[in-house]
């Protein structure tokens, strides 16, 4: 595998500030973000005077669990300006979630939130070694997804050669990206797999491209999936993390040390809660990730449960970077599939699955409940080799994953080995969830 450039970084008086003066601008941007909410958001003010909180009673950084929630739902029932804290005519982008039910969910930017954003990835980026040397495709969604765009906006400040593929028609990719000579690639992860797959099904060698590193976000993936992505591609693949209620990716973002993501804390307060009592939980410690805007003036948002579970650390990086670093996501609150009192995370069964020799990385969870009793069923893809052995050593497979996932996540489940290419792809967010119990 090719290395990455040195450690790269953006912004070094900002990433690698002393925590005491981070903090400091943290708690000044804090207040200024509570008055704007308070005077200019209804909703921010209806909760908070219910809480009997005012914006002078945020005077230090715990303060802020004195702050009322924003969830998921209120961004739905404000729809669509609601939530705005600026003049519509402040206002220079929409973006937003693909609303395949109901309402969508949009994000209101001023100049200032297109810029801020527009940093946070160049960061990101940096620190996966892009620079103005490099060649970056993005295969990314462009429009109300933030993905594309983001990532655009964040290689094109880093000074890169920047392709703006948009996700799909992968034959084509890999023809720009041969012809081209990309040197990073960002997509979703489970679709930089697919374009390695391809890659190879086409008759390419990996090593006649020049791919050197890719920014993998938008779903949650492991670390085992990070190495097949790294073998199949001949890269180092970084994680960023983001969500459009935020301002998009970059909100959270690996070095060259690969130990978590280190989170743009000049620009959003992170805490873990307990998911069921809302308790704030200390660093180190596993539960819900919130996030505080505390530099957005269109659409600033605070306390918002991302639902998504994960650890945060304070500890200074090797890298010189001194902000805080959250884990790899372990799963979403509400993503976790609770099947006979157990609770599991598809991460659990993608872990199983990419330790298993003659499976690839592609699998569906298929739940039904079967007179009263839960049932999980986990269809696995075989790999091209392994599809016409013998009927003892694809047996032999399916006893390796069921024993793996009942060792790890505790859960007995049925193993379906099928054909390979045999489950849908995707060109966005990999779909890895059927669950048949809500079907009346």
């Amino acid at each position: 595998m090719m290395k990455v450039k040195e450690n790269i970084i953006h912004n070094p008086e900002i990433e690698c500030m002393d925590r005491e003066e981070l903090k400091k601008i943290q708690l000044e941007r804090l207040k200024e973000t509570v008055k704007l909410c308070y005077d200019n958001v209804p909703m921010y003010k209806q909760r908070m005077d219910e809480n009997g909180v005012k914006p002078e009673d945020i005077k230090e950084l715990k303060d802020i669990a004195k702050l009322p929630f924003t969830y998921k739902t209120d961004l739905r029932d404000e729809f669509p300006f609601g939530l705005f804290a600026a003049d519509k005519k402040d206002i220079v982008r929409i973006q937003g979630s693909s609303g395949t039910t109901g309402k969508p969910i949009v994000s209101g930017y001023t100049e200032n939130d297109v810029e801020i954003w527009t940093e946070i990835v160049a960061r990101s980026l940096a620190a996966a070694g892009c620079d103005k040397e490099d060649i970056v495709q993005i295969a990314y969604g462009y429009g109300l997804f933030t993905g594309g765009l983001g990532a655009h906006q964040g290689a094109t400040r880093r000074g890169a050669m920047t392709v703006p593929m948009s996700s799909g028609n992968t034959q084509r990719q890999i023809m720009m990206m041969k012809e081209l000579g990309a040197t990073m690639l960002c997509c979703t992860p489970s679709y930089a797999i697919y374009l390695g797959e391809s890659i190879k099904e086409l008759g390419y060698d990996i090593k006649d491209f020049k791919l050197k590193s890719g920014c993998f976000g938008a779903e949650p993936w492991t670390e085992e999936m990070r190495e097949q992505l790294e073998g199949l591609m001949d890269i180092n693949a970084y994680n960023i993390y983001g969500l459009t209620e935020m301002g998009g990716p970059g909100v959270a973002f690996e070095c060259p040390e690969k130990c978590g993501m280190h989170i743009n804390e000049d620009h959003f307060i992170a805490e873990i809660i307990n998911p069921e009592t809302g308790e704030p939980l200390p660093y180190g410690e596993e539960g819900e990730l919130v996030f505080t805007t505390i530099t957005k003036t269109g659409m600033p948002l605070l306390r918002y449960r991302t639902r998504d579970i994960c650890t945060l650390y304070e500890d200074k990086c090797k890298c010189g970077r001194t902000h805080a670093r959250m884990s790899r996501i372990f799963g979403r609150s509400d993503d976790m599939m609770i099947i006979r009192g157990v609770n599991v995370f598809p991460s659990q069964i993608e872990g199983v699955l990419l330790n298993v020799e003659g499976v690839s990385p592609h699998y569906m969870i298929v739940i039904d409940r079967v007179n009263s009793t839960d049932q999980m069923e986990v269809q696995v893809e075989l790999t091209e080799e392994f599809y016409s052995d013998k009927v003892s050593e694809i047996e032999k497979i399916r006893e390796t994953i069921k024993n793996q996932i009942k060792s790890d996540v505790g859960i007995s489940a049925k193993i379906k080995l099928v054909p390979p290419k045999s489950i849908p792809r995707s060109e966005g967010k990999a779909k890895r969830i059927i669950d048949n119990r809500n079907i009346k």
